[in-house]
């Protein structure tokens, strides 16, 4: 069985009192789902500790929005995988579209961020997904297995079995539009087969969650489809009501 999740990514949203009172309602509404439900939150990194320890002995974990590429050194700004890992927190999202297309990360930056991420314990939910063109010019298998190979290829099998794939079409973040059950289901299947090219087997267990506008009302449409292991959630993941919701559609 594939682990289900339902991960929150806040973006920059939310200051370090209103995110403490999120988590603790999150936690609070939390019994109310299904224990085979994995729940996530990640906040911004000025309430990154406050949330870890808010957390503790909860079952809702906790990740960060992103690492430096580097271990240490004279990098003004960043905030390391060291650093990230020594506030209990298990997860990092890496490769965003947002990361991507605003802060120029490419492939080359991605490789060494997920090395850092192993090297210090942590979990990375490695995002793929194509742009509105690239969809439309009937691209997006291209873009996706091209973003996977030039990073998940690098792993070795013991880091994979340790890996988050995150499906968002970019097209569908924050415009409210959402892709079909059936268009996810297709893109979530071609992914774990090309997972498999590499992997084997073990493609089976990695957990491939949908990213785009996945809202209550969607959530249980597009979690009944095989290879959707849950989501990661923008928007929704800002009101605990929303993100308990979208957790009650497995």
């Amino acid at each position: 069985m594939r682990k289900k999740i339902v991960a929150g990514n806040w973006k920059m949203n939310t200051t370090p009192a209103e995110g403490l009172e999120l988590v603790k309602n999150v936690i609070a509404q939390s019994a109310e789902v299904c224990e085979c439900v994995n729940f996530i939150v990640c906040p911004p990194f000025t309430h990154l500790s406050q949330v870890a320890e808010a957390a503790k002995g909860s079952r809702v974990a906790v990740g960060a929005q992103n690492c430096a590429a580097e271990a240490k050194g004279a990098y003004t700004g960043e905030v390391s995988a060291a650093m990230i890992a020594s506030l209990g927190v298990k997860y990092v999202i890496l490769g965003h579209s947002e990361r991507r297309e605003y802060y120029g990360e490419t492939s080359a930056t991605l490789n060494k961020k997920m090395e850092q991420a192993y090297a210090n314990g942590l979990t990375p939910i490695y995002c793929v997904g194509e742009r509105l063109e690239e969809r439309e010019a009937e691209r997006h298998f291209e873009v996706v297995k091209a973003q996977i190979e030039e990073v998940v290829f690098n792993l070795t099998a013991e880091q994979f079995a340790d890996l988050v794939i995150a499906y968002e079409p970019v097209w569908a973040i924050g415009t409210g539009k959402t892709a079909t059950a059936e268009q996810a289901e297709e893109i979530h299947a071609y992914i774990r087969s090309v997972l498999a090219e590499k992997f084997g087997e073990a493609a089976e267990s990695t957990p491939i969650l949908y990213g785009g506008s996945c809202k209550p009302s969607n959530a249980e449409e597009i979690f009944a489809k095989e290879n959707v292991d849950g989501g990661l959630i923008g928007g929704a993941a800002l009101k605990a009501e929303d993100f308990i919701a979208i957790g009650k559609g497995f």
